[in-house]
Order: structure tokens, then sequence, then C-alpha cells
């Protein structure tokens, strides 16, 4: 893995979309019911410059996205008060909004986004209040999958903004180490605006993190990292950050988790 694109640039891969980077040669992508576990955890980032992106609730204020979507044109984050997020968005509507209190990231941004930057590729943003009712935090997953652990990865694609999109049939391919932490590599097919979704892991039957999977199996969901990059090939080699990386940002003794 030497040429890292993120997933809002293009790919030059020949099996993929160069319109879509991160998709593989057949799309595995279907449209899922956003009100439903687990989908029903996901929200939509948006800036007042008009960036658009994918979270996840992990705590009732608390969403994690990409660091990366937060940027403004001239690569410095943009201020907590230009952030607004929205629960429940489909085709237009949204149940309910939240503007941001504050924000934490995973530290300055690399502009060059080679591989070892992505680690701190991530953003924990604190709402100005609670999520509204029926929609549920997920945990994070503090151990990366092992590879060969079945995923998904949802969210709100460029070509499909106004659903939920989802992989449902994808899996973690292993972690890749760097100078400054742990990558996680998988072959989910995710593209633009699909940058700050969960990478979801099946936890036990009793864990909390949704009322049960997408199959009616009962169990539930975890965080195992965000995405945030493709990498060029012929196939998926996507790229997220494990939850690893930002579980104390989230579980840290704050009001927002009150």
């Amino acid at each position: 893995m030497v040429a890292v694109p993120l997933l809002l640039a293009a790919l030059p891969a020949a099996a993929q979309n160069p319109l879509l980077p991160g998709i593989g040669a057949k799309d595995r992508r279907v449209v899922v019911d956003a009100t439903h576990a687990p989908w029903n955890s996901l929200v939509k980032v948006q800036s007042n410059l008009g960036a658009r992106c994918t979270g996840v609730l992990v705590a009732p204020r608390r969403v994690v996205t990409a660091a990366h979507c937060l940027l403004n044109r001239a690569q410095r984050f943009l201020p907590a008060s230009s952030l607004h997020v929205l629960f429940g968005y489909e085709r237009g509507e949204y149940r309910q909004h939240r503007t941001v209190a504050a924000l934490e990231t995973g530290g300055p941004y690399d502009t060059e986004r080679r591989l070892d930057g992505l680690v701190g590729d991530w953003a924990v943003l604190t709402l100005d209040g609670d999520a509204p009712e029926g929609m549920p935090p997920l945990p994070l997953a503090r151990v990366p999958p092992d590879a060969g652990t079945p995923l998904m990865l949802g969210g709100y694609s460029q070509d499909r903004a106004h659903l939920v999109t989802a992989d449902t049939a994808c899996a973690a391919r292993g972690i890749n180490d760097t100078d400054r932490g742990p990558l996680l590599v998988h072959d989910c097919d995710g593209t633009r605006g699909v940058s700050g979704a969960a990478l979801l892991v099946r936890t036990p039957s009793g864990t909390r993190g949704g009322d049960g999977g997408a199959d009616g199996t009962g169990e539930g969901w975890a965080v195992a990292g965000i995405a945030v990059a493709a990498v060029s090939g012929p196939n998926p080699r996507n790229i997220a950050v494990p939850s690893a990386a930002f579980v104390a940002a989230v579980e840290g003794n704050t009001p927002s988790l009150r």
C-alpha cells in the first residue's frame, strides 16, 4: 500500500470507477433502512461551507467522523460552531438537528496524506444536546477485528446522497502498522461521502449496540473503526482508523457523556 488517495479523490485503478473511488468492479452496496439498527445510529455531518460526510453516534452527545471532513479551503479545521449533525436524514428530510459545541481531533492534519498520517484522521464532535430518542449510540470495539471477520460499512455516498447505502458483505483484511499506530484494512465498498462512516462488527448477543442485526439474528453491532481512505488496486482495499485511536476522546469524563 503506497498510494493512499482520500475517499474524496479518484483512484488510478482500472477495476474501480474513477468517479467512485473505493468501489470495486462489482458494486456490493445496497440501500438500507435508516430507521433500523444499526443504521439509525448513523448521522449526516455538514458544514456551513457545504462539506458533507457520514458520522456515527457513540455516546448521547458524541459523534465520531473523519477529521478531513472538517477542513476549510486553507486546510485548517472549521470552528465547531459551523458544523451540523442531522439525525435520521433521508430524501432531504431529517428527524432532528444538532449543532456542535466542541470538537477534538487526532492532532495536526497531514496535508500530504501519508499512510501514517491517516492514524490521526478522526474527530469527536460534542453536540449541543442529546441525540433524539430511538437513535442509540453504538459501542466502540477496543480491539481491531481479525482478518476475515465479517464487517458492514454504510453511509451517505455521493451518488446516493439522500439515502443510506451499505456494503453488508465485506470483511477485515488485516492491520497495517505505521509509525503513528495501526490502521485497519478492509474490502468494504465505500466512496465519497462515506468518509467518517462506521465500520461495523458483530457483538455477542446481549451486548449493547443496537436492537439486533440487519438479518434479525439478535446480535448487536460495535464500531470497529471509521472509514478514511481508499488504496489503489484492482480490488477495494480501503482504510479505517481503528476505534482504539479515539476511544479515550469519546469516553472522557465530560458532561457530554452524562
